[in-house]
């Protein structure tokens, strides 16, 4: 364990269990760099105004409840990454397990691969609080599923390799609020029938141009080169979303 002149306390966590970690986390005061991570959960769990940064894979629930933290994690997460976070910033410069972003309702997830399941499933806008999350790679299923707010972005990096989709079955599965934008035409998507899936025009894309500018300048993409493909933006399309699932068309 150190502290640099900066007041960045160092752990070495790869011999402690996740217990131990987070409180050690706790105690200590200003910013935190975790090394040799592996697996522990919770980690920086409703964490106010500080940063962690973390080498390694973190466990389930990274962030979850975040109230204001900024995570920087330099490799891979598992599940449940930024659950029912408040506000903050998580970055993840490698992919994501599942239900990444569950009910979010404020704050941002920018993750530079891909993400399993259920990504942004009931991610809703609170008040003067909008969620935002930005994959950079490929999602899978359930994506946005029971979506009620804020804004889901999948860039689509590696779509099309070996048949890979941008974004796998069922995306937009009970989604009642909010919007998707998948960086693709979507001309092979399936989108369930209480959504509405069109080209997004200039207009749209400009909602999320400060959103994909902070994107590229943490993981060092070009916004020209994204700004050139087509996008499809994804809306919810029924005052009774809910309908077709449970009644007989």
């Amino acid at each position: 364990m150190s502290e640099s002149k900066t007041q960045t306390l160092t752990i070495d966590v790869s011999n402690m269990n996740y217990v131990e970690l987070n409180e050690m986390v706790r105690r200590s005061e200003g910013d935190v760099e975790l090394t040799g991570c592996l697996g522990q959960r919770f980690i920086a769990a409703g964490m106010g105004a500080r940063n962690v940064r973390i080498t390694g894979v973190p466990g389930n629930a990274l962030g979850a409840y975040l109230n204001g933290a900024r995570i920087e994690v330099c490799g891979n997460a598992q599940d449940a990454v930024g659950d029912t976070m408040n506000a903050g910033t998580i970055i993840v410069r490698g992919g994501i397990g599942d239900t990444a972003g569950y009910a979010m309702r404020g704050g941002k997830i920018y993750v530079e691969g891909n993400a399993g399941y259920r990504a942004g499933i009931h991610m809703k806008a609170y008040q003067d609080k909008l969620p935002v999350m930005v994959i950079g790679g490929c999602a899978g299923s359930f994506l946005g599923e029971y979506q009620a707010g804020g804004i889901i972005i999948v860039l689509g990096r590696g779509a099309g390799v070996n048949g890979k989709p941008i974004v796998s079955n069922f995306p937009g599965t009970g989604m009642h609020g909010g919007k998707l934008f998948l960086r693709s035409d979507c001309a092979d998507i399936l989108f369930p029938k209480q959504v509405t899936a069109r080209p997004a025009t200039p207009d749209d894309l400009q909602e999320i141009v400060p959103y994909l500018e902070e994107f590229c300048g943490i993981f060092g993409w070009a916004l020209p080169e994204l700004m050139e493909g087509p996008f499809t933006l994804v809306t919810p399309d029924s005052s009774n979303p809910y309908q077709q699932m449970y009644v007989p068309n």
